[in-house]
């Protein structure tokens, strides 16, 4: 309750919602995010020596790992909006790293790694695996495994 004096004198009481802030040690958005920033910056300085983004490493992955997706299921495993992967994906397009596969008779765009793309994850794997190393000689191997499978649970209960 707050007892507040109203011009002319009057005195009023009233109820005040106090929002009291958890410290971000408390905060499992705020923790996740701050880790995600963290080790977002160790892949991107090891992939950029390959001229790709972690995240344009990711979606060639998944196009790799697929004949060719749709737009839908590239956002889905991304776990992007689309607006977000259409963002991604311009540079892969404008590389030819990624290019429209046939479409079958669907009338949804569909994508598909090209040659120069697989040349390019190749690559870039070399440049991951040294990311990825960095991360579990600094984290130790089986915490980063453990992470990886909480993570990966995260994504599936949310």
């Amino acid at each position: 309750m707050l007892r507040v004096r109203l011009v002319g004198g009057l005195i009023g009481d009233y109820s005040v919602h106090m929002h009291i802030y958890q410290s971000p040690e408390h905060d499992d958005c705020f923790a996740v995010r701050q880790a995600a920033r963290h080790l977002s910056q160790l892949y991107e300085r090891h992939l950029s020596a390959a001229g790709l983004t972690p995240t344009q490493f990711s979606i060639l992955g998944a196009l790799g790992r697929a004949s060719s997706l749709t737009m839908a299921e590239l956002g889905r495993s991304m776990v992007m909006e689309r607006t977000t992967l259409v963002r991604a994906l311009r540079p892969l397009l404008r590389g030819a790293l990624v290019a429209d596969a046939p479409d079958c008779g669907e009338r949804r765009r569909r994508l598909a790694l090209t040659q120069v793309g697989r040349t390019r994850l190749d690559a870039a794997h070399e440049h991951w695996r040294a990311a990825q190393d960095e991360f579990e000689r600094r984290f130790g191997a089986r915490r980063a495994a453990w992470l990886r499978r909480e993570l990966f649970r995260i994504t599936r209960a949310v």
